[in-house]
């Protein structure tokens, strides 16, 4: 990490690797890092990121914009990453900053795990660009365990994180996205960077933004023979919502009967507060792709890996990405992916720590939830992950007596006179007038929160003192966000 830190700081480009930087430019070992130099960008005051247009670089006559893919031209680092960003030059400058922009979890990854890449870290090898044997049997096994899902080693690609593959996959698939709104934030600007076609599907407030099947048929109705593919990632980044069973089954019937494929998002699936998550595998396996990894319910999102499972219906799609790995980032970090085995392989540590995890994460999102509809503004109680996606429509009339009329103007707003930073809405695909921001509540410290749960009998609910002791700048924040409609 310092190299890497001494790299960006003169003008370096860190990846996964010098293919994958090649590849990246235009479009090497086991550890998976690569620099590219390149002129130094201005830093940009506002954001505290570098503007993805700079200036040509020495020699060059040309401006640099001419020589830049249509589709990246005036493309903008992800919104989350950006937010992120400024928070931390914030914080730097001794701001007070209540950082819930982040999707990344506030928990120490398992001590097993942790043990195990030390173990690990003399692994030097290239490995399959399909991912190491022994970590896809082991995906396989999980997703048998706990979805109840049929597959094998074969069926698994291992990436580089489950957004890498996202992208692989949309570069091997030739077909129409569908994509639920709101939606993840960069499920859209990848498509925009291969020139794919997107649909967005709206859906409802009242529906608890889930999609209806209804809405899906009509679309399919409508749009005549071409191959789609729909994301479906529950429980939701943004929301914190999911499917029932008889939802997914129906939303499986239509897809099966249009020929629908089906990405199903569950890098969340784990972190069902109450560990009931169903996929909707069950009911579409051959036409239902599942996406895992280890960033969201074992706290590695730094350790980049995710990976995709199969159908064997679908094992040409499997092949034609693996391609696209060989010919990118070439394969997953070595010691990460042997580090990985032991997570998806489980034990009594890992479901010890999961039951911990979601006790802390279904009690502040429960609290976080009701303080908000306390204060006139409508928020859904999530069942997983760790957001709330509120909306500020029925204080509306106090927003926009400040001169708040977008979702936008609304978190900039927050962010400058409380110090709580925010989502908006617009970045997961709702419409800008919408007032609808998510909140991360993952700023507190996760290790702390974890020795102080596993001292309290399960059957004993986590109250208010315990949230306002452990989970303190949540708390704090949620806190200053109702104070400050209430202005």
């Amino acid at each position: 990490m310092e190299a890497a830190a001494q790299l960006a700081e003169h003008g370096a480009h860190v990846g996964a690797g010098a293919q994958d930087l090649v590849a990246r430019s235009h479009r090497r070992g086991p550890w998976r890092i690569g620099a590219m130099r390149g002129s130094r960008a201005r830093v940009d005051r506002a954001t505290s990121v570098r503007p993805l247009l700079c200036s040509p670089p020495f020699g060059m006559r040309r401006p640099l914009d001419s020589t830049l893919s249509p589709h990246v031209r005036g493309m903008m680092t992800s919104p989350a990453v950006r937010i992120a960003d400024r928070c931390d030059a914030m914080r730097a400058r001794g701001d007070n900053v209540y950082k819930l922009v982040l999707g990344q979890s506030p928990f120490p990854i398992p001590d097993r795990m942790v043990d195990a890449l030390r173990v690990a870290a003399a692994e030097k090898e290239y490995l399959p660009a399909q991912g190491l044997p022994a970590l896809r049997r082991a995906i396989a096994a999980h997703v048998e365990r706990r979805l109840g899902v049929d597959r094998t080693g074969e069926d698994v690609l291992v990436g580089p994180g489950s957004k890498e593959l996202v992208f692989l996959l949309q570069i091997a698939f030739n077909g129409d996205l569908l994509i639920p709104t709101p939606a993840w934030v960069s499920y859209v600007p990848q498509a925009r960077v291969l020139g794919r076609e997107v649909v967005m599907l709206p859906t409802r407030r009242e529906d608890q933004y889930l999609l209806r099947p209804d809405d899906l048929a009509a679309v399919c109705e409508r749009g005549g023979d071409r191959p789609r593919l729909l994301v479906l990632n529950y429980p939701s980044n943004p929301t914190g919502l999911t499917y029932r069973a008889d939802e997914l089954r129906e939303l499986a019937r239509v897809a099966q009967k249009h020929g629908v494929l089906l990405l199903a998002d569950e890098i969340y699936a784990e972190l069902h507060h109450k560990g009931q998550h169903a996929s909707i595998a069950r009911w579409y396996p051959e036409g239902t792709i599942l996406s895992t990894g280890i960033s969201k319910w074992l706290g590695a999102g730094g350790w980049r890996l995710g990976a995709f499972v199969f159908p064997q219906e679908l094992r040409g799609l499997l092949d034609a990405m693996a391609c696209v790995a060989s010919e990118t980032y070439t394969s997953t970090s070595a010691p990460v992916q042997h580090a990985a085995v032991v997570a998806f392989e489980g034990g009594e540590d890992i479901d010890r720590y999961l039951q911990q995890v979601r006790r802390v994460l279904a009690a502040l999102g429960r609290w976080s939830a009701r303080r908000l509809v306390a204060a006139g503004i409508d928020c859904a109680q999530p069942v997983g992950a760790f957001y709330v996606f509120p909306d500020f429509g029925g204080v509306g009339g106090a927003m926009r007596a400040r001169g708040i009329t977008t979702s936008t103007g609304l978190c900039e707003a927050l962010l400058d006179e409380t110090g709580v930073a925010l989502l908006p809405g617009s970045v997961f695909g709702r419409p800008e007038e919408e007032l609808t921001a998510r909140l991360a509540y993952v700023d507190f410290d996760g290790a702390r929160a974890l020795s102080a749960v596993s001292v309290i009998p399960r059957e004993q609910p986590l109250d208010e003192t315990f949230l306002r002791r452990h989970c303190a700048r949540v708390v704090e924040a949620v806190e200053r966000i109702v104070g400050w409609v209430r202005r």
